[in-house]
């Protein structure tokens, strides 16, 4: 059980490991402490996010609104602490509330009204932000609360809060989804809905309970966002759904559905974190920085699709022994 689990994460880790040598070797602040610190604390609200967005694709479907659920928790969350005179525990629940009722949405739209996930997620990405733009006429909030900040930028026994955040959510999620008859439907349900069915699993339910556990990590990474940077503001999150998804194909999960493993995700939003620390500390401008993070995607798209093509060409040019 053991060494079936690192051999599935071997990939995704000896990449990963490649691509930090590789931006090492080529910028040369990359390994400061400054920026090492600063690379944990960016890479746990995608490692968070991806959560959602692989459970989504190990179900079948494809999510597109996480970036713009974040901008709209964020600004509820703001307002309901500073305007509202919610108190800070409270406004979380409320916060984690608001984004599994978005997934739950999602998850309404797509199972229950046959509307492919594609189109009801990009939907959502609009809708979501543009509600977001409603509220304090469409302005940031600031100052959200002095004991914000201390939720992301605190330690404990000198590790940074959030590795305590991702560790834990990786560890139940894993859980979640090797030891639980509904993570295991997920699965079934991502490999051949069909099948699923026939053998009695409710298809449309377990697809509804993906989006909403994406919805929940979209939550939390709102949270978390809005703590780092004491805030709300309908422009968070945008393009943090590519760098989510990006995450889960690059960490082995396919976008047909039914195959991948949780714990090479918070190895893929490391690579995409490194990718673009690397991008930053050279000055590469935006622009670039999203064709290449897009190329990276068409990239792993593209091994998942021809991996059996891949693997036969590989066999043949290994000369047989006698």
């Amino acid at each position: 059980m053991k060494y079936g689990i690192v051999r599935e994460i071997a990939g995704p880790l000896a990449a990963m490991i490649l691509v930090a040598v590789l931006v090492a070797a080529t910028t040369r602040n990359f390994l400061d402490p400054g920026n090492l610190s600063n690379l944990v604390l960016q890479v746990s609200i995608v490692a968070i996010v991806a959560v959602g967005a692989t459970i989504v694709i190990l179900a079948g479907g494809i999510d597109l609104s996480p970036g713009s659920a974040i901008a709209l928790i964020t600004m509820v969350f703001a307002l309901s602490v500073k305007n509202w005179g919610i108190p800070l525990p409270a406004a979380i629940v409320l916060a984690i509330l608001l984004g599994t009722a978005l997934g739950a949405l999602n998850g309404v739209l797509t199972a229950y009204l046959r509307i492919p996930s594609f189109i009801t997620t990009l939907a959502a990405l609009s809708a979501f932000r543009g509600v977001a733009f409603m509220f304090n006429n469409g302005s940031p909030v600031f100052q959200v609360s002095p004991l914000l900040e201390s939720i992301f930028y605190g330690s404990f026994l000198g590790v940074p809060l959030p590795l305590f955040y991702v560790g834990v959510l990786y560890a139940a999620a894993y859980e979640f989804l090797r030891h639980t008859p509904l993570g295991r439907s997920i699965y079934a349900v991502g490999g051949n809905s069909n099948a699923a069915r026939l053998s009695g699993i409710d298809v449309k339910r377990t697809q509804l309970y993906a989006f909403m556990i994406a919805g929940f990590a979209a939550a939390l990474g709102a949270v978390l966002m809005a703590a780092r940077l004491n805030s709300g503001s309908p422009n968070y999150g945008v393009g943090l759904e590519l760098s989510a998804i990006a995450a889960a194909v690059i960490g082995g999960a396919s976008l047909s559905g039914g195959r991948g493993n949780i714990l090479n995700t918070v190895i893929g939003a490391m690579t995409i974190v490194i990718v673009q620390n690397g991008l930053n500390l050279n000055a590469v401008p935006t622009s670039a920085q999203n064709v290449i993070v897009g190329a990276i995607i068409l990239f792993a798209v593209g091994v998942d699709m021809w991996r059996g093509e891949i693997t036969r060409l590989l066999i043949r040019a290994i000369p047989r022994r006698a």
